[in-house]
């Protein structure tokens, strides 16, 4: 019997494990995403980023890219003369992997003066849990894949404790 109640509690973890990730996506500027005429110092002011956390830039790559810079270089808005410091895809994921002040520019002549530059910290450790009330939050961003998966193995542990 005790073999059929972990199956069980096995089936509940499966299923939910994937669904609750602390490590968090951030699209940059949101809907608006990377482009002229956003306070991105408005956008990142009451998030709290960690490392593990992603940032996703999304913009017009004919008319935009993303610059990891420096903090002078930032100040300046001073775009690095090294290509390989850029990012041009248009759908651009950074993982913010160490903890520290980070700076984003946009390399287009006059861009970065014209507010298109990020300046964030990144925390050390992992974001705070979720709060209780966010259960069901966290099962509507569930894959379908997850809740097939979860779905069969409770219907296998409840077949097995038949």
């Amino acid at each position: 019997m005790a073999v059929h109640h972990s199956l069980v509690i096995f089936a509940i973890v499966a299923f939910m494990a994937p669904t609750i990730s602390l490590a968090m996506d951030y699209v940059v500027g949101d809907d608006n995403g990377w482009k002229l005429e956003v306070n991105y110092t408005d956008w990142a002011k009451d998030k709290q980023f960690y490392v593990g956390d992603t940032l996703l830039f999304k913009y017009n790559n004919a008319s935009h890219n993303v610059y990891k810079v420096t903090g002078d270089d930032f100040n300046s808005c001073n775009v690095p003369s090294n290509n390989s410091l850029g990012l041009f895809t248009g759908n651009d994921k950074i993982n913010l992997a160490a903890a520290g002040k980070k700076w984003y520019i946009c390399g287009f002549t006059g861009h970065c003066n014209q507010g298109m530059k990020l300046k964030i910290t990144v925390l050390d450790g992992t974001a705070p849990a979720p709060p209780p009330n966010a259960a069901s939050t966290l099962l509507a961003k569930a894959t379908n894949f997850q809740i097939v998966l979860g779905m069969t193995l409770s219907i296998a542990a409840a077949l097995i404790m038949v």
